[in-house]
C-alpha cells in the first residue's frame, strides 16, 4: 500500500480529468452527429486522463498513450474535446522529467499534433470548439492577417501544447543547475574535510617524530650514561654523583623539551628546544661518557627558527644512531661544513655485535625503510629542500655508518 502514496497526487490529477471529460461527454449535442458520438469520445477522455496520471512518474508512456488517443480520435471520427487542452500536462511532464529522447520526441510531437489537427479538423467543428471554449476573440484576431482558418488552429494548438512544454523544459534546467550547485558545495564539504584529517594526521605524525627524537635521544644518552656508572670504581663517589647529575640534567632537559613539543598548536616547535642549539646536542654526547670529535668547517650563519628546528632534529637523530648502534669506546666524528648550504655529517663505528645493528652492517646504502628515525630526517629536511645521505662504509677500523644532512641556509 505504501507504494503507491508517491503515484497518489497524479492518480488524482487523472481522476479529476475523467470526471470533467465524463461531464463534458454527457453534455454533447448528438444532433449534430450520427451516430452517438459519447461511446468514442469517453475513450478519447479515458485516455487523455490516464495519460495525465502517468506524465510525471512515466512520461514517455504518456506521451505514447496520447497519439494512440489521437489515433483513435482521428480513425473514429470523434469530435475534439475541451478535456483535450489536459495535453498540456503531458507535454509538460515529458519536458520536465522525461529522458533525453523523451524530451525530443515531445517537442517533434507538437508541430506534428497541430499539422495532423488541422489536417483532420472541419473548420465548422473547430468554430464550434472554439466558441464554446470561448477563444472566438483569438479566432477572430488570427483572422485578421489570413482569410485561413487553419493559421488560427496553429497557432491556438502549438499554444496549448508549447508554453507548458516550454515551462517544463525551463524547470528541468532549474532543477539541473539546483542539483549541480548542491553537488558542487557537497564535493567542497569533502574536500574541505578530507584537507582537515589530512592536516590533522600530518600534525599527529609531526607531533609523533618530535616525541621521538626528543625521548629516543634522552633515552640513548641516559642509557648510556647508566652503563658508563657500571665500570666506575667503588670508591670514587665524586665520578658516580656526577654520573647521576647528568643522568637527571638530562632527563629534566628532555622533559622540558617533550613539554614544549606537546604545548605546540601544530605539534612542532618553532623554536630550538634548548639553549645552546647544535653544540649543546654534543655537549650532551660527550658527558654521557661518548668520545666525540666535532669540528666546524666555514662561518656559521644564522638560520631562521624552522630551519633551526630541522638541523637540530637532525643532529640529535643523528647522535643517538651513533649512541645505539656505534662501538663504545670509538670516537663519534660530528663535522658541520658552512659552505653555501649547512652540510652536517656524523660518522660512527658500527658495533657489529649489537643485533638491532645488523641491518646497517649487511646493506650499503642504507635501506630507506630501516628505522623511524632516518625516514623522520628524510621528512625533515625535504620539508625544507634539504636531503639525507646514509651508507655504510668499510674502514681498517671496521664497518662505518654515516649519516650526511644537507639544510638550505636562508637569512632570518
Amino acid at each position: 500500500m505504501t507504494s503507491w502514496r508517491p503515484w497518489a497526487p497524479d492518480v488524482a490529477a487523472g481522476v479529476v480529468v475523467l470526471l470533467l471529460g465524463v461531464l463534458e461527454v454527457l453534455r454533447l449535442q448528438t444532433s449534430y452527429y450520427a451516430p452517438d458520438p459519447r461511446p468514442a469520445a469517453i475513450l478519447v477522455t479515458l485516455g487523455i486522463a490516464t495519460s495525465v496520471a502517468l506524465a510525471r512518474r512515466l512520461p514517455a508512456a504518456a506521451l505514447a498513450l496520447v497519439w494512440v488517443v489521437c489515433a483513435v480520435q482521428v480513425v473514429t471520427e470523434t469530435q475534439l474535446l475541451m478535456i483535450e487542452l489536459a495535453i498540456g500536462a503531458v507535454a509538460f511532464g515529458a519536458a520536465r522529467w522525461g529522458s533525453a529522447t523523451t524530451v525530443w520526441a515531445s517537442a517533434l510531437s507538437i508541430p506534428a499534433a497541430a499539422a495532423v489537427a488541422v489536417l483532420w479538423i472541419d473548420s465548422s467543428i473547430f468554430y464550434r470548439a472554439m466558441e464554446t471554449a470561448g477563444f472566438r476573440s483569438l479566432v477572430d484576431t488570427t483572422a485578421r492577417f489570413s482569410d485561413r482558418w487553419q493559421i488560427s488552429a496553429a497557432v491556438l494548438g502549438m499554444s496549448v501544447l508549447g508554453v507548458p512544454w516550454l515551462a517544463g523544459l525551463a524547470l528541468r534546467f532549474s532543477a539541473r543547475a539546483s542539483q549541480s550547485r548542491e553537488s558542487q558545495v557537497t564535493a567542497e564539504a569533502e574536500r574541505d574535510q578530507a584537507e582537515e584529517i589530512a592536516r590533522l594526521r600530518e600534525s599527529q605524525a609531526r607531533l609523533a617524530q618530535d616525541v621521538h627524537d626528543v625521548v629516543g635521544h634522552s633515552l640513548a644518552v641516559i642509557l648510556a650514561q647508566a652503563e658508563s656508572a657500571q665500570y666506575l670504581e667503588d670508591v670514587d663517589t665524586r665520578a658516580l654523583k656526577q654520573t647521576m647529575t647528568n643522568i637527571a640534567t638530562t632527563a629534566r632537559t628532555s622533559l622540558h623539551d617533550v613539554r614544549q613539543v606537546l604545548s605546540a598548536s601544530n605539534g612542532s616547535s618553532t623554536a630550538p628546544p634548548r639553549g645552546g642549539g647544535l653544540d649543546s646536542l654534543v655537549d650532551g654526547v660527550r658527558a654521557s661518557g661518548h668520545e666525540v670529535a666535532s669540528t666546524e668547517v666555514g662561518t656559521p650563519q644564522p638560520l631562521p627558527p624552522e630551519l633551526e628546528v630541522v638541523a637540530f632534529r637532525v643532529l640529535q637523530e643523528m647522535l643517538t644512531n651513533a649512541i645505539k648502534h656505534g662501538r663504545r669506546g670509538q670516537p663519534v666524528l660530528v663535522e658541520r661544513h658552512w659552505e653555501g648550504e649547512l652540510r652536517i655529517e656524523v660518522r660512527n663505528v658500527i658495533d657489529t655485535s649489537a643485533p638491532e645493528t645488523q641491518p646497517l652492517v649487511m646493506a650499503a646504502p642504507i635501506p630507506e625503510h630501516v628505522g623511524q628515525g632516518l625516514e623522520g630526517m628524510r621528512r625533515r629536511l625535504e620539508s625544507v629542500g634539504g636531503r639525507l645521505d646514509v651508507r655504510r662504509r668499510e674502514e681498517a677500523g671496521g664497518p662505518t655508518f654515516t649519516a650526511t644532512a644537507w639544510v638550505p641556509v636562508r637569512s632570518r
